[in-house]
């Protein structure tokens, strides 16, 4: 199965992308533990993390096969080998750069991009983009989605990112996302991994129940 077919299938199973920013090495395993166990098939370690390649690697190895693990705020085309010879099998970013998408398909890796627009959405697609990232969220609402999906092809998924909590998640989903990146809602530095199993509990329950 590529990289991408079992992108597909984990988002799938889970519509629900967890990005542990600020994650350490050391906290990694326990914190990717605890979202792997409450149901969460996809992670990201945003680049500006502490030693996040060494996250990467650690988490990738845990999660093997059942996980697609990957690195976040991605912004140089030469950190995505470096993604790559960690372990990682995704590439998101907050924006839409071509060269950034580019290396990431030619690696042969799954590329999310950050886009607003429509103009940066049809942008990253050209380039290549396996998953669309609405970001910010909170200055886009369903409405915005909903205007967006009109045009935009429906077989690449779009993930909202940005202000997502269990009870704002239906409105989004009804205007016809995907899924969604969830951050500091779900993850913050310093939280045991028993207080992140159960903000990861409370995320799966929800969009569970809204499927």
């Amino acid at each position: 199965m590529s990289h991408l077919d079992a992108f597909r299938a984990h988002l799938a199973e889970l519509p629900l992308v967890a990005i542990i920013r600020g994650v350490t090495p050391a906290d990694v395993e326990a914190v990717g533990a605890a979202l792997l166990d409450a149901g969460f098939r996809i992670i990201e370690v945003p680049l500006n993390s502490p030693d996040a390649f060494a996250s990467i690697e650690r988490l990738a190895t845990l999660a093997g096969d059942r996980a697609t693990i990957g690195a976040g705020t991605v912004l140089a085309a030469a950190d995505v080998r470096r993604v790559a010879a960690a372990g990682g099998r995704i590439v998101v970013a907050p924006n839409s750069d071509a060269q950034v998408i580019a290396a990431t398909v030619a690696a042969g890796l799954v590329s999310a991009p950050g886009y607003f627009t429509p103009s940066e959405a049809f942008a990253a697609i050209a380039a290549g983009a396996h998953a669309l990232k609405l970001f910010p969220a909170e200055a886009a609402g369903p409405a915005v989605v909903k205007a967006q999906l009109a045009v935009l092809p429906r077989d690449i998924p779009l993930i909202v990112v940005g202000g997502i909590r269990p009870d704002n998640m239906r409105p989004y989903l009804d205007a016809g996302a995907t899924g969604f990146g969830l951050g500091s809602s779900l993850y913050r530095p310093g939280m045991t991994a028993v207080e992140v199993a159960a903000a990861a509990r409370s995320f799966a329950a929800a969009v569970a129940g809204l499927r």
